[in-house]
């Protein structure tokens, strides 16, 4: 914690801030004691921020404009995009945003991976960062169906039809979500009403997991805490508001080359034709980021146990920090572990690229090989790795490597699990 405390210097700033010390937090926040050595792998979190304040800005604006209404609901799209002022960037935004953000927030999640950020004392930084996650698949995939085109309605009909296959109940959730016995209209209207509903406990879960963040402080690029905050810390701001702003501002630059080069470059063409309940697309896939996932969901022939591992594959992603039991956090002194990460990171692709192929021959053998290797990797190497891996010398203090550059091996610690 910072030991500076901020004092209003007028009668009625110190009246305010005794009633809600807002002027005393905000002071709090920009002198937070931040690790020396972050690179920019930590400027995603405030990018995130960024993409959720746009996508809750812009999709608000959208939702004055949108009918949620089956005979409706396609024409008011292009309404907004021919007749709303602006309304063509406006939807640009909120549709590309949608991706940028998944690609922000997939960043973020790897970061964590190699780093360790999921470890003692993060745990709970980590699983409200993971529900976060799962609340914006399920935000994202509402969001998919809107427009009710022909990929909106396929897509809705095939993910819902997914709960079919839970025992006893599954007909009955199924029936629940469609307002009747097939995707219709009150579907439509359930899908819009959660829509707009979810960004806001996202909203809220990013508050806890930032307010949880301050708790333990930051992880950093070697793992290990801090150990004299006046020479491993610097004040939160300028130096880190800085270096957010402009990878911030890179992220921008990227961002609108889709919204004005290429906005439809991540859509699907077939869900610019209207939902027709008698025509099935030739083949039918989500958006690009949940692909991974729908690769495992189709990799099995059985309906349920498809469904058991799509579930159980953002299952293992919460319970993490206590499958990989290492003493030692960062990767950058782990040799194995940073092997098997970037086998994970090139299994994760190829299960994205096969989630978009038909499900068949080659593409379903390494949907099969690759699902097998998801669960393999977080359920039988990172435990057997964490008690046999031998790591790496750790630095002794966190600004060590930043003023010296890496240490030699004889000014490392020797204990090499002791953080």
């Amino acid at each position: 914690m910072s030991e500076h405390t901020y004092t209003p210097s007028t009668k009625f700033g110190k009246w305010f801030n005794d009633r809600l010390p807002l002027l005393t937090l905000g002071d709090h926040l920009a002198n937070y004691p931040t690790p020396k050595n972050l690179n920019y792998w930590w400027t995603f979190g405030g990018i995130l921020t960024f993409c959720l304040v746009t996508q809750i800005v812009t999709g608000l604006v959208l939702a004055m404009h949108y009918v949620a209404h089956a005979d409706l609901a396609f024409d008011s799209i292009e309404h907004i995009m021919r007749n709303v002022n602006y309304g063509w960037l406006i939807r640009y935004i909120h549709a590309n945003g949608a991706s940028m953000f998944f690609l922000a927030v997939y960043i973020h999640i790897f970061r964590s991976l190699f780093y360790g950020s999921y470890k003692s004392p993060r745990e709970i930084i980590w699983i409200l960062g993971m529900l976060i996650y799962i609340l914006m698949m399920a935000t994202a995939f509402m969001g998919y169906v809107l427009p009710w085109g022909q990929m909106s309605f396929w897509g809705a009909t095939v993910i819902t039809n997914l709960f079919s296959a839970i025992p006893l109940v599954g007909d009955s959730i199924v029936t629940w979500l469609w307002g009747g016995y097939s995707v219709d209209n009150p579907t439509l209207t359930r899908f819009f009403s959660l829509h707009y509903l979810f960004p806001f406990i996202i909203l809220g879960l990013v508050v806890l997991h930032i307010w949880a963040l301050h708790v333990p402080g930051n992880n950093n690029p070697v793992g290990i805490d801090i150990k004299k905050p006046s020479k491993d810390t610097v004040p939160f701001h300028p130096y880190i508001t800085i270096k957010d702003l402009f990878a911030l501002l890179i992220f921008i630059i990227i961002f609108s080359g889709f919204i004005f080069f290429s906005p439809n470059i991540l859509g699907h063409p077939d869900n610019y034709i209207p939902a027709n309940p008698l025509v099935t697309p030739t083949h039918i896939v989500p958006e690009w980021y949940l692909l991974p996932f729908y690769a495992i969901l189709r990799s099995v022939p059985d309906k349920l146990g498809g469904v058991i591992l799509m579930f159980g594959s953002l299952f293992i992603l919460l319970i993490l920090p206590w499958l990989d039991s290492s003493k030692v956090r960062s990767a950058v002194f782990r040799p194995i572990y940073r092997i098997f990460f970037w086998v994970l990171m090139i299994d994760l692709f190829a299960l994205g690229y096969v989630g978009a192929m038909p499900a068949e021959g080659l593409y379903l053998l390494i949907a099969r090989v690759g699902t097998a290797y998801y669960f393999i990797h977080f359920l039988v190497i990172l435990p057997v790795l964490s008690r046999i891996e031998k790591t790496d010398p750790l630095p002794l203090s966190i600004s060590e490597p930043v003023l010296t550059g890496m240490p030699k091996p004889e000014m490392m610690r020797e204990d090499k699990t002791k953080l």
